[in-house]
């Protein structure tokens, strides 16, 4: 059984508590841009290391299928390490990571530190999200999550733009030397005033449950992104498959199941790498979710638009990623608000037109992608982002309060690693109907068609969220020291 170390978990001053969130914040606002601000530079990167798309695509893949076999060890690292030393790790391996990419002098190493750049980011939010549940009174947690959410929201849609400006200026290299000195002063500023929140549990690493979680996350991550690879119009052919990703896909089902399995077991001596008895609190279950369906609805929208977009309409590659900027702005600057909103209303008030909102958007992208020019696909854009930032900070807010502060670190990390599956999940499906309906050497014409196809499937994944949503309930205000019966909702709204 797993014992708590001797050392006081420190009580913590409102400034304190803002410190350690400001910092956070800023650390996780520099490593979500990481994740997109590569996007415009492959081809600039296929030029000077001479490889071709399908070895170039794999700076992408490799950094996801990282995240997805990282997350879900992140609740025991948390557990294991408290919130100063889990910074230090995090910060400090994206922190290497970055210098490596920036020196990096042949492709394989950039692929490396691509790595070891995606294994930081992999705990940067999860411990983000909990610290701000063991910190933030229950009575602030939804205006304080609503400010997080506008960092989240942001740093993607800036990733594009920023990575635009610094390829005007100079070589690609710029793009890693402009993010490492912010590292750099975001872990200085950490190690310098971060207090060592947390209780540390000392657990026993489970390697079943390691082999089994690379295998059943990072097969399946690595397998639907390889179904849905080398869509019609895409940009260049996907990464050829080392595996077949059917195959993948079927081993990491059965990984999967034998993690949940080996995770139950373990519950017993106190030691699961993932706590799967977050599933138990139907309100968490709920978010959950919602939470999976509205993710796989997002990342698949920003596949489809951007093909839509340069092959169906001819935009260049920058006027697609500045079309869609306004979206990420409007979800990031709604945020606030709708944390303001959460702590007043609850959150079943905001979901359910949330979910309602993104099933009406994207009927309506399936609808008019055929016939529509680019200004109506901004709209229509906008409107899904503005229904996507109703969810995601009452979501997360809910689900996670609706767990005992023991739970907070697995919560996070099955969000984290479910939203990692469900996102290429939804791109694989989504893109498959895409391919099909295009048909081989597809027309304009047949890309928009295939188009609307995707999103009509997305549209029906949608309208399941508006079924899963009314689990969710908003927990008591009292604050979740004491364990509620799994099954029985707190109270709602």
């Amino acid at each position: 059984m797993p014992t708590t170390a001797p050392e006081a978990h420190p009580v913590t001053t409102p400034a304190q508590t803002t410190l350690v969130l400001r910092v956070l914040t800023v650390a996780t606002f520099v490593v979500i841009l990481n994740e997109t601000i590569m996007n415009n530079a492959i081809p600039r990167l296929m030029a000077d290391f001479d490889v071709p798309a399908t070895s170039a695509q794999w700076l992408t893949t490799a950094f996801m299928l990282t995240m997805a076999v990282v997350i879900p060890m992140t609740g025991w690292i948390m557990q294991r390490l408290a919130v100063r030393r889990t910074f230090a790790l995090a910060m400090g391996l994206f922190a290497v990571g970055t210098t490596l990419a920036a020196l990096a002098p042949t492709f394989e190493i950039l692929v490396a530190a691509r790595v070891v750049q995606a294994s930081g980011t992999a705990v940067m939010i999860p411990l983000l999200m909990t610290t701000l549940m063991n910190l933030v009174p229950v009575s602030d947690r939804g205006r304080t999550m609503g400010n997080v959410s506008l960092v989240i929201a942001v740093a993607p849609a800036m990733g594009p733009a920023v990575s635009g400006l610094l390829l005007r200026l100079g070589s690609w290299r710029l793009i890693f030397l402009t993010v490492l000195p912010i590292a750099l002063v975001a872990l200085w500023v950490g190690l310098r005033h971060l207090p060592d929140v947390g209780e540390r549990e000392h657990s026993t690493l489970d390697l079943l449950s390691v082999v089994l979680s690379v295998i059943g996350f990072g097969g399946m991550v690595y397998g639907l992104s390889g179904i849905g690879g080398g869509a019609p119009g895409e940009g260049g052919p996907a990464p050829e498959p080392v595996v077949d990703p059917l195959v993948a896909v079927g081993v990491a089902a059965v990984a999967i199941a034998a993690f949940a399995w080996r995770q139950r077991s373990l519950v017993r001596s106190g030691d699961p790498l993932m706590d799967l008895r977050t599933l138990r609190f139907r309100s968490f279950t709920g978010s959950f979710l919602t939470m999976c369906l509205a993710f796989a609805a997002l990342i698949s929208s920003l596949i489809l638009l951007p093909i839509h977009l340069q092959d169906g309409l001819g935009l260049t590659t920058l006027e697609a990623g500045l079309l869609l900027i306004p979206g990420g702005l409007a979800m990031g600057l709604l945020g606030p608000t709708v944390g303001r909103l959460y702590d007043r209303l609850g959150a079943r008030p905001l979901i359910l037109p949330g979910s309602i909102g993104m099933t009406f958007s994207l009927a309506l992208m399936a609808l008019l992608v055929p016939t529509s020019g680019p200004w109506t696909i901004l709209v229509l854009h906008v409107l899904l982002s503005l229904s996507l930032a109703l969810l995601l900070t009452p979501l997360f807010t809910a689900g996670l309060g609706a767990l005992p502060q023991h739970l907070y670190a697995h919560g996070s990390a099955l969000l984290g690693s479910s939203q990692q599956v469900f996102g290429a999940a939804g791109t694989a499906t989504s893109i498959a109907v895409l391919a099909l309906v295009a048909g081989p050497d597809p027309t304009a014409a047949d890309l928009a068609r295939g188009a609307q196809g995707g999103f009509a499937l997305l549209t029906g994944l949608a309208a399941i969220s508006i079924v899963t949503c009314l689990t969710v309930s908003t927990p008591p205000v009292e604050d979740g020291a004491t364990e509620p019966a799994p099954t029985e909702g707190a109270a709602t709204h």
